[in-house]
C-alpha cells in the first residue's frame, strides 16, 4: 500500500508541476504579496499593484485583497528560490525570474498540497470501507478528472484550501484511537484552509464537531488532550491571520475585502453572499458556461455513494460540506468566478463527493465499474484539454470547451494564457498570440511543440500506471 501511495502522489504531483499557467488578476494579487514580503519585507504591494485589479487600498497603500494563506505558505519557498535564481544569473525581477518564482510558489503550495490530498483521500476511503481499487479510482478522479486539476496548477486558493480541508477531515475521522496528533493536524489544516479561503470557516466548524463527536468515546484525559490540540492548532492559524491583518490595517479584525476596490457587488449581503438563487444553482451544476457536471459527469452519481459509508456521521459531514459549497456558490453575486473553468467557488465540494465515488466503485458489479471507468476517463480527458490550453478561459466565452478549449487542443495550440505576473491585463482573444508565451508546459521547455509537448507527461503517466497496476492486480 505504501508503494501505491507514492506512485499516486507522483502521478498527481507531476501532473500539476508539468504546467505553468502564468498570471491573472487573482493569482497576481496573491503573488504581489509574496513578492512584497520576500523582496520589500512588507505586506504593502505598492510596487506591484498595477499587475492586478484585485486589491485593497487603505491609509494610502495598496494590499492584496485575498485571504493570505496560500501567499504566506509560498513565502519560504520563494525566499529560498530567490538566491538560487540569482546564483544562475537570473534577474528575479525580470520576466524569466518572476516566471520562475511564481512557478515555484504554485507548485509547492497548490500543487504539492493537492497531491498530498489525493493520497489522503485514497487512505481515508480505504479506512471507510472502500476497496483499494475503488479508493484509487476516486483519488485519480479527484486529482485528474475534475476542475481540481486545473486549480492545482494556478496560484489561487481554491484547490489549496479544499485539499487542506480534506486532510483535516481525514484526521477527524481517525480520532477514535485517542492520538492527540490527529486533533492537532485537523486543527491546523482546517485553520489554514480558512486563512487561505475565508468560506472554509464553516466546513472547519463541521470538522471540529466531527472531532468532538469522536472524542466522546474516549476517556476524559485523552478526550481533553485531543480537543485541546485541535483548539490550540486552530487558534494558532487564526492568530497568524489576525497578526497579518493588524500589521496591514491596524486591526486584527479588518478583512482586506473591507477595503476592496472596484467590486460593487461585494456590498451586497455579506461580502457579496446573499440568498441562494435557483437560476445560479442550475448554471453552476448544468450550464455550458460554468456547469460542474458537464465537466466532471461522474460527480452526478457521487452523492449516492455516500449512502454506503458505514460511519453515518462521517457520510453526513462530507455531504453537508459538499452541499454548503454548492449553495455558497449559488449565493454569491459573482457566482461565475470571472475567468474560470467550471464553478471554482464550488470546487471544494469535489473531494468530499469523491468519497462517494470510491464507495460506488466498491459496491458496483463489473459492468457498473466499467461504466464508472468510462465516465471517469472522460473527465480526465476533458480536464487534460483544459489544463493544456486555458484553465481560466475568459468570461466573454459562453461555451468555453466548445468555442475555445477543444478547438485549440485539436490544433495543438496549447498554453494560451498571455498574461504574466507583472502585467495588469490580457487580450481575451487567447489565440492571438504574442511571443514569448506567458504560459508553458515542461515539454515546451524541452523544445517540443503542439501536442507532442505532452509526450513526457504521458510517459510519466505510463510509469506511474505500471506501478499502480501491479499491486492492484496482486491484491
Amino acid at each position: 500500500m505504501t508503494r501505491t501511495k507514492w506512485a499516486l502522489f507522483a502521478l498527481l504531483f507531476v501532473s500539476y508541476a508539468y504546467f505553468y499557467q502564468a498570471g491573472g488578476w487573482n493569482q497576481n494579487s496573491r503573488f504581489a504579496l509574496v513578492r512584497a514580503i520576500t523582496k520589500e519585507h512588507s505586506p504593502i504591494i505598492d510596487p506591484y499593484h498595477l499587475s492586478t485589479g484585485d486589491k485593497s487600498f487603505d491609509h494610502g497603500h495598496y494590499y492584496s485583497d485575498k485571504a493570505p494563506g496560500i501567499a504566506l505558505a509560498a513565502v519560504p519557498f520563494v525566499a529560498a528560490a530567490r538566491p538560487i535564481a540569482r546564483a544562475f544569473g537570473v534577474d528575479t525581477e525580470g520576466y524569466a525570474g518572476v516566471a520562475f518564482l511564481s512557478y515555484v510558489a504554485t507548485v509547492f503550495t497548490a500543487g504539492l498540497v493537492t497531491a498530498i490530498a489525493g493520497v489522503a483521500l485514497y487512505t481515508l476511503c480505504v479506512e471507510l470501507g472502500a476497496s483499494e481499487a475503488g479508493a484509487l479510482f476516486a483519488a485519480i478522479v479527484f486529482g485528474l478528472g475534475t476542475p481540481i486539476w486545473t486549480l492545482a496548477t494556478i496560484f489561487i486558493g481554491h484547490a489549496f484550501s479544499a485539499s487542506l480541508l480534506l486532510i483535516a477531515f481525514a484526521e477527524a475521522c481517525r480520532v477514535g484511537d485517542g492520538d492527540w496528533r490527529h486533533g492537532a493536524l485537523a486543527g491546523v489544516c482546517a485553520g489554514w484552509a480558512t486563512v487561505s479561503e475565508f468560506p472554509a470557516a464553516i466546513p472547519a466548524v463541521v470538522i471540529a464537531l466531527l472531532v468532538a463527536a469522536g472524542a466522546r468515546s474516549l476517556d476524559r484525559g485523552r478526550a481533553l488532550r485531543l480537543v485541546g490540540a485541535l483548539t490550540a492548532s486552530a487558534l494558532a492559524a487564526a492568530a497568524v491571520l489576525m497578526i497579518f491583518q493588524y500589521v496591514c490595517f491596524g486591526s486584527p479584525f479588518h478583512l482586506a475585502y473591507s477595503s476592496e476596490q472596484g467590486y460593487v457587488g461585494m456590498q451586497h449581503g455579506i461580502f457579496g453572499v446573499e440568498i441562494p438563487k435557483l437560476v445560479r444553482l442550475r448554471r453552476i451544476l448544468f450550464g455550458e458556461y460554468r456547469g460542474l457536471l458537464p465537466l466532471a459527469p461522474i460527480l452526478t452519481v457521487a452523492p449516492f455513494g455516500l449512502v454506503f459509508v458505514r460511519r453515518r456521521l462521517v457520510a453526513a459531514a462530507a455531504f453537508a460540506i459538499a452541499v454548503y459549497y454548492i449553495l455558497l456558490n449559488a449565493s454569491y453575486v459573482y457566482w461565475e468566478g470571472g475567468w474560470s473553468y467550471g464553478p471554482r467557488h464550488a470546487s471544494p465540494a469535489i473531494p468530499f463527493l469523491c468519497i462517494g465515488v470510491a464507495m460506488l466503485w466498491t459496491r458496483a458489479p463489473r459492468l457498473g465499474r466499467a461504466a464508472l471507468a468510462i465516465v471517469g476517463a472522460y473527465g480526465v480527458a476533458l480536464t487534460l484539454v483544459a489544463v493544456s490550453t486555458a484553465p481560466l478561459p475568459p468570461n466573454n466565452i459562453r461555451r468555453p470547451v466548445a468555442e475555445l478549449l477543444w478547438p485549440a487542443f485539436v490544433d495543438g495550440d496549447l498554453a494560451l494564457n498571455p498574461q504574466t505576473f507583472v502585467s495588469g491585463g490580457a487580450n481575451p482573444d487567447f489565440r492571438a498570440h504574442t511571443e514569448p508565451k506567458a504560459a508553458f508546459n515542461l515539454g515546451m521547455k524541452m523544445g517540443l511543440r503542439g501536442l507532442t509537448s505532452l509526450l513526457p507527461l504521458m510517459l510519466a503517466w505510463a510509469g506511474c500506471a505500471a506501478e499502480l497496476r501491479g499491486p492492484s492486480r496482486a491484491r
